[in-house]
């Protein structure tokens, strides 16, 4: 099955909770439709370059999918629907890669530099 990274962007004033909450729901209809997803990471409440639909801010998730594309397409229309996703955009990779994403590694460099413990 092809592979594909999905980032999708919350509204502001969702919680972190109810962000889990629709990355299991996203998650279930990828597995409902013949998929599985390999890695989600939440990226956190991060400023936006610019306002979309009065939001400031948005909570960023990022999934890695092994899926049929039916399965995508799905994702893809429920996050259109979806009135607490303010952006989404998916892109087929020829590989999925193992460990955190850029994002990620880049946090946690700041945070070394600051000596943050933890």
């Amino acid at each position: 099955m092809p592979y594909y990274e999905c980032v999708f962007i919350a509204r502001q004033d969702v919680s972190a909770p109810q962000v889990d909450a629709l990355t299991d729901h996203f998650s279930k209809v990828i597995e409902e439709n013949g998929g599985s997803v390999a890695k989600r990471e939440y990226w956190g409440l991060r400023s936006l370059s610019y306002r979309i639909r009065k939001n400031r801010k948005g909570h960023y998730v990022l999934l890695d999918i092994d899926a049929p594309s039916a399965a995508i397409e799905e994702v893809g229309r429920q996050m259109g629907i979806n009135e607490d996703i303010i952006r989404h955009m998916t892109v087929r990779v020829e590989e999925l890669k193992p460990g955190p994403s850029q994002i990620m590694l880049s946090r946690a460099s700041r945070s070394d530099e600051r000596g943050d413990s933890g």
